[in-house]
C-alpha cells in the first residue's frame, strides 16, 4: 500500500524507524494525537505512551520483530483526560521503515466489560468446580478407607501392589479436590511485603527444579511495598513460572531456554472492572514455543491445558489470587517469546 492510501485510514498508523522515533504519520494519527505530522516526525514514539514504562522496555524488541506483532491495551493523555486504546508494532521488512504502530482507541467501557467478562465466566466455572469437588470428595475418602482395610487384610504382597495404587491414586485424587476447593477470596491475610522477596523465591526454586533454563531478574528497583497476601501472590507467581519453565523443558527447541523475572511500575492501569492510578507490573517471559491459538481464549479457565501432564489449575488459581487482589492476569503470546504479567493495584484494596 503506498504511504498515501493510509490517509483514507480511520485508524491512527505511525511509521516507525529502527530508533523508535516517528518517520511519517497518516491523518488519523495527527486527529488522534491533535499535533501535525510535522511535530509527529523525528519524535520518539515511546512520548506518545509515556503512561505505560514497560512499553518502554519492549519497543525496541518490538520494532526489531521479536515479537512478531506486539499487540498491548494502554492508556494515553487525550484532551486532558486518560483513554484507553489498543497499540499494535508490526515489523517491516524490506520497506523504509523499520515499524508501523497501529493505534485503535477503545472505548473506555468495552474494555472493562471485556475483564469483568472474564472475572464473571471464572467465577461461574470454580464455584461448578466446588461444588463437584465437593461431591467427589467424600466418596473418594470412602474407597481410600476400603482400600486401606483390604490392604491390611490381604497376606499376599503381590495383591497388596494393587491396593497401594489405589490408596495412592485416590491420595493424588483428593489433591487435586483440594485444590479445587481451597481458595477463598475473604480468607486474604494482608501485610506489607516488598514482591521481590517473591520473586526471589520463585527464582531459588525454579533454577534448582530445572537447571538446564537460564534465568534473567530485571527488577524495577523502585517498586514500593505491596500490601496483599504475600502466601496467595507468591503462589501465583510460581504457577506462572513454572507453567513457563515445564513448557521450556517439554518443548524441543534450538535456542537455549530462557525465562526473564521481571518488575516495573505502570501507571493509568485497566484492571478488573476499575482503572488503577498505578500499578505493579510482575513479567514472566520465556523463548517457549508460545501458547497455542486454540487456547489463548480459554487458558485461564479451570481443567483448560495445553501439557499433557498438565492439571489446567496452575493458571487459573494464578488468575483468581491477582483477581482476589484487585488486579488481573495478562499475556501475550508468539512462538519464541512469551509474557505473563500479573498487574496488581498499588493502591489499598
Amino acid at each position: 500500500m503506498h504511504v498515501a492510501s493510509y490517509d483514507l485510514l480511520s485508524t491512527a498508523v505511525l511509521f516507525l524507524g529502527s530508533d523508535g522515533r516517528i518517520e511519517h504519520a497518516n491523518t488519523a494519527a495527527e486527529e488522534l494525537f491533535s499535533m501535525s505530522r510535522r511535530q509527529l516526525a523525528g519524535l520518539c514514539a515511546q512520548r506518545l505512551f509515556d503512561t505505560d514504562s514497560a512499553l518502554a522496555d519492549r519497543l525496541p524488541d518490538a520494532i526489531a520483530g521479536k515479537f512478531g506483532i506486539l499487540r498491548q491495551d494502554l492508556m494515553i493523555e487525550r484532551w486532558g483526560r486518560q483513554e484507553a486504546i489498543s497499540l499494535a508494532i508490526v515489523p517491516l521488512h524490506q520497506q523504509p521503515w523499520a515499524a508501523l504502530a497501529e493505534v485503535r482507541v477503545i472505548e473506555h467501557h468495552i474494555l472493562l466489560d471485556r475483564h469483568q467478562q472474564l472475572s464473571n465466566e471464572l467465577t461461574a466455572q470454580r464455584e461448578s468446580l466446588r461444588n463437584l469437588a465437593h461431591e467427589v470428595k467424600n466418596p473418594l475418602g470412602g474407597l481410600r478407607g476400603a482400600a486401606q482395610l483390604l490392604d491390611a487384610e490381604l497376606g499376599n504382597d503381590a495383591l497388596r501392589e494393587y491396593t497401594q495404587v489405589i490408596i495412592e491414586e485416590a491420595d493424588r485424587l483428593a489433591g487435586l479436590v483440594d485444590r479445587l476447593i481451597s481458595p477463598q477470596g475473604s480468607s486474604l491475610q494482608k501485610s506489607w511485603f516488598n514482591i521481590h522477596e517473591a520473586c526471589e523465591r520463585v527464582h531459588t526454586l525454579l533454577s534448582v527444579e530445572f537447571p538446564a533454563i537460564t534465568f534473567t531478574r530485571d527488577y524495577d528497583a523502585s517498586v514500593p511495598e505491596l500490601l496483599g497476601d504475600f502466601s496467595r501472590l507468591f503462589q501465583a507467581l510460581l504457577n506462572i513460572a513454572r507453567n513457563a519453565a515445564q513448557i521450556l523443558t517439554e518443548s524441543p527447541q534450538e535456542e537455549t531456554p530462557h525465562l526473564i523475572l521481571r518488575t516495573r511500575v505502570g501507571r493509568q492501569l485497566l484492571l478488573s472492572g476499575h482503572q488503577a492510578k498505578m500499578g505493579l507490573i510482575v513479567s514472566v517471559v520465556d523463548n517457549g514455543p508460545g501458547v497455542p491459538p486454540a487456547l489463548q481464549d480459554k487458558i485461564f479457565h479451570p481443567l483448560v491445558t495445553g501439557r499433557a501432564s498438565g492439571t489446567g489449575l496452575g493458571l487459573s488459581l494464578a488468575q483468581e489470587f491477582v483477581q482476589q487482589h484487585g488486579g488481573i492476569v495478562a499475556f501475550d503470546t508468539q512462538p519464541g517469546h512469551t509474557e505473563f504479567r500479573m498487574i496488581l493495584p498499588l493502591e489499598h484494596v
